[in-house]
């Protein structure tokens, strides 16, 4: 057993694809590498993960149909079960947050999120309300109806922002911490066809940078959190024109982070096997792309940076392991340092 002082990492993984469930490691704080510890399949498919405040409690979304969200206490090595593994009501969740005393979660398949009470000892309630997505975009194959991708509290914590690759848009709503309601606040269209994916908040809490999944761009947004307002501002390509013209390969890129400092910002890029690295001017308002760099694997689900800004973690989904990179201070481009083998590997969450 390891103390709670020491880094850890969690790591999710699709259990119908090889993959351990849930996967505990140490993390040396030095050399950014991680050392497996065990792992737990109690949850199927539990393809994202978030950690609660303190970093006592973990929970993880069953990619399942139906699908599941749980808790785990993470006292010991191994994650253990806390309380029941409840229903979302909705199929595929591919994603979670905590926000307003709440679990939400992003039902992919279903077009929904829902929001799950999170008891006092940190254990999820049945879940106490679902508010379904409406709409459809150009893909006939990929937004034939709502997809929701992903759930994220705004920086104010007054908002939760769900991304929906299926209808182009960020849908906004109000989570009532006493009861669990889901209400509708606004809905932000992009560009029709990009397939929105994930968002990231600037540090400043003042803009918003959405990844599309179908086309492999960044769109720029001013976040008003006082009015729960989201306006976009402009796009970006994170991959060199050249290398997205000549139709060898689609990428689908995955996630987007940005630095602590508001300095820089990286995507992962699915297909293209790549981490971009984008810098952003002084008012965040502008990104460029500025290089590109091997995954350290094929198809890079997720990306994490540790709370030191110093260590990238990449999620390579298909060649099941997790790498990390040393980021450059001053520039913003990764490094490759090493890997772990973790088979179906989907996301990097650190403690």
């Amino acid at each position: 057993m390891i103390g709670n002082s020491a880094g850890r990492a969690f790591i999710g993984s699709f259990t119908s694809a090889g993959g351990r469930g849930i996967t505990a490691a140490a993390v040396d704080r030095d050399t950014g590498a991680l050392t497996v510890l065990g792992s737990t399949d109690a949850v199927p498919d539990p393809s994202f993960l978030a950690v609660g405040p303190g970093g006592t409690v973990l929970y993880a979304v069953g990619e399942s149909a139906p699908g599941v969200a749980a808790a785990f206490t993470v006292d010991g090595d191994v994650p253990a079960l806390l309380g029941a593994v409840r229903a979302v009501d909705g199929d595929a969740p591919t994603h979670l947050a905590l926000a307003a005393n709440h679990l939400v979660t992003a039902n992919y398949t279903s077009g929904s999120v829902t929001a799950l009470p999170v008891l006092a000892d940190g254990s999820l309630g049945a879940a106490a309300s679902v508010l379904r997505h409406e709409g459809s975009g150009p893909d006939t194959e990929r937004q034939e109806a709502p997809h929701a991708h992903q759930v994220l509290a705004d920086p104010s914590g007054n908002w939760v922002a769900g991304v929906d690759l299926g209808t182009d848009s960020v849908h906004v709503c109000a989570l009532d911490p006493a009861t669990g309601a889901l209400r509708p606040h606004g809905e932000t269209a992009l560009r029709p066809g990009t397939g929105p994916r994930h968002l990231a908040f600037h540090p400043s809490g003042s803009l918003a940078y959405v990844l599309g999944e179908l086309e492999p761009t960044l769109t720029v947004c001013r976040w008003d959190a006082a009015a729960g307002r989201l306006d976009v501002l402009g796009e970006t390509p994170v991959l060199p024109e050249h290398e997205t013209a000549d139709g060898t390969a689609r990428t689908y890129p995955s996630e987007v982070v940005v630095a602590h400092d508001g300095r820089f910002l990286w995507t992962a890029n699915r297909g293209h096997d790549s981490i971009s690295v984008l810098t952003l001017d002084e008012s965040g308002e502008k990104a460029a792309l500025v290089a590109t760099v091997g995954c350290g694997g094929h198809w890079p689900r997720d990306l994490t940076l540790d709370p030191s800004g110093q260590w990238l973690y990449a999620a390579n989904e298909r060649s099941g392991n997790v790498s990390w990179f040393a980021v450059d201070a001053e520039t913003g481009v990764p490094r490759h340092a090493g890997s772990v083998e973790v088979p179906a590997a989907s996301c990097v969450v650190l403690v």
